[in-house]
């Protein structure tokens, strides 16, 4: 009867350690959890900030103020402008 006894402690104690080490695990991952989350968020908002950035940067005015200071760049005069017919465009390509 004692080695029963002494054998069901044992599993007893055994389980309750499991049950510790396991608890503390969780507790651990929830951690992680939490950290990962909170540099998901951190990401959004930089996410966001470069699309706002990207935005100011690619606006049309901007574009064309340093087109013309930077580049020295300017509109064609209206005889300077061509147009090309995509149909004579597609014969150029498709001959040898």
């Amino acid at each position: 009867m004692t080695r029963l006894h002494l054998l069901l402690l044992l599993i007893v104690i055994v389980s309750a350690l499991s049950v510790v080490t396991s608890q503390n695990k969780a507790r651990k991952l929830f951690a992680e959890l939490q950290k990962e989350n909170e540099r998901a968020q951190q990401m959004e908002v930089e996410w966001g900030q470069l699309q706002l950035e990207q935005s100011t940067w690619a606006m049309s005015a901007r574009v064309e103020k340093i087109a013309v200071n930077q580049l020295k760049m300017q509109l064609p005069e209206g005889h300077q402008i061509r147009f090309i017919d995509t149909e004579e465009l597609s014969k150029f390509k498709t001959q040898p």
